[in-house]
């Protein structure tokens, strides 16, 4: 199955963009209808995070999120097959200067789960020295191979660090000059997290970005990309001042203010399915 799945992304990538997008809002209508579990898990997440919407607002933009998660899932067949000239044209980039002064030295592109990551990762890698990012081993072996080749294709000597084998290589690399596509705003457990604030719930956070600078020397970028109508659009920030500050739960809590801003300018197409509230504070209830 995974293997006729992935066929069909390499047949999609032959057709234009308006009709891999309006495939995606198919898709992304029938596992909303479908997909009882994650249709919760973005329920409870909206529900915990814009608790002014009424129940009406919160359905639509449940169904605008899986839209989005499904369109950018199929538009992964572009990034995966389609030529140079179509991804650069496909991922545009604002503010690329930004990235190009800071090139060779110690460098936290940070990247939070919008529906564009894997589109503003790809994007930046054309054209420049190998980058590092984060990889998570995937169950099904054909699945996690086009994954991995995927985000490999514009450099095949670029760094993919598993989450399964912690930082010690992502400091190493860092210290020697390689820029670091960072996605730290996930629920990963207890370990190496604080809880700090995320649309005022306390939110097990990884402390690495703030961690990996004070070790490093590293500066901190944020990269937000965003979906647009043909494509994407990647929007490098200036790098933090006065980052990492010394006060790891400090850090922490800026880099959750500023993700949660960038959430606000684009509700449904940040990563509501994932359950971002699944560690609690000792003595706590689950929310899901």
């Amino acid at each position: 199955m995974s293997r006729a799945v992935l066929w069909l992304m390499y047949l999609i990538h032959f057709l234009p963009v308006p009709a891999i997008r309006a495939l995606g809002s198919g898709l992304g209508r029938l596992l909303c209808r479908f997909g009882r579990a994650r249709r919760r898990v973005a329920r409870i997440n909206i529900g915990l995070c814009f608790p002014e919407l009424d129940e009406a607002a919160r359905e639509r933009l449940v169904r605008e999120v899986f839209v989005c998660f499904a369109q950018s899932v199929l538009d992964r067949a572009l990034l995966w097959h389609g030529s140079e000239e179509r991804v650069r044209d496909f991922v545009q980039v604002e503010n690329m200067a930004l990235l190009d002064a800071r090139w060779g030295r110690p460098l936290i592109i940070l990247a939070p789960h919008f529906a564009g990551m894997e589109a503003g990762g790809m994007r930046l890698s054309i054209g420049r020295p190998p980058m590092m990012t984060m990889f998570s081993n995937q169950k099904d072996p054909h699945f996690n191979r086009a994954l991995y080749e995927g985000r490999k294709r514009f450099h095949p000597e670029g760094v993919m660090v598993s989450r399964q084998d912690g930082v010690r290589r992502a400091v190493r690399e860092l210290a020697n000059g390689t820029p670091f596509y960072f996605l730290p705003d996930m629920d990963l457990g207890p370990r190496d997290a604080i809880f700090v604030p995320f649309f005022g719930t306390p939110a097990a956070t990884v402390t690495a970005v703030s961690r990996l600078a004070q070790l490093t020397g590293a500066a901190v970028m944020p990269c937000v990309t965003r979906m647009s109508g043909n494509g994407y659009i990647s929007t490098l920030h200036p790098a933090w001042d006065d980052f990492p500050s010394g006060d790891v739960e400090e850090d922490t809590r800026r880099m959750n203010t500023f993700i949660e801003a960038q959430v606000r300018a684009m509700p449904a197409q940040y990563h509501w399915l994932h359950k971002r509230f699944k560690t609690r504070p000792p003595g706590e209830a689950s929310f899901y």
